[in-house]
């Protein structure tokens, strides 16, 4: 099948015509999506301009939210976690063997970073547990509560032996 020169120029101008209507379709779909898109960003920023919070609620809304520190290398980051765990654990009176530090473990894929645990035993009362676990958010370090084992002593009702482990992330 061949085609003449008027053929050739008559399908090339019909495909840059069906091209250009359909850019001209989508474009202006697409160009009134984003024209949507901006005037909701607008109005939302608009509102919140408006919202005021003063000094007193903005300081009690920030005392809820937890801090947490950027994770550090691991010997620097392994130090100031045990660190502060090891305050939180003295101002709570809890007597036990000495922390130990456990083997980093990968997080999921994708973060870049590493899980370093650390490990405690030890005796206390159910009061010292409690205490030490509402002032463990006070940790800007802490990840999370791996493991927490509880036994009574079934001759001293209000003795426990605690195991704790709790986590935080490295580089």
């Amino acid at each position: 099948m061949k085609l003449s020169q008027r053929d050739k120029r008559a399908l090339k101008i019909g495909v840059i015509g069906a091209a250009v209507i359909l850019a001209f379709t989508f474009g202006t779909r697409w160009v009134g999506h984003w024209s949507e898109v901006r005037e909701s960003i607008a109005a939302k920023k608009a509102t919140l301009k408006s919202v005021r919070v003063d000094k007193d609620e903005r300081e009690r809304l920030m005392s809820i939210v937890p801090v947490f520190e950027t994770p550090q290398d691991e010997e620097k980051q392994k130090f100031l976690f045990r660190e502060k765990f090891y305050e939180q654990l003295k101002k709570v009176g809890f007597k036990g063997e000495p922390i130990r530090v456990l083997r980093t473990k990968k997080t999921q894929a994708g973060t870049g970073y590493r899980l370093l645990g650390l490990q405690t035993r030890g005796k206390c009362n159910f009061e010292q547990i409690l205490d030490l676990l509402t002032n463990l958010n006070e940790n800007p370090y802490l990840v999370g509560i791996e493991e927490m084992r509880m036994e009574c002593d079934p001759k001293k009702r209000q003795e426990f032996k605690l195991d704790l482990t709790v986590s935080t992330f490295v580089k």
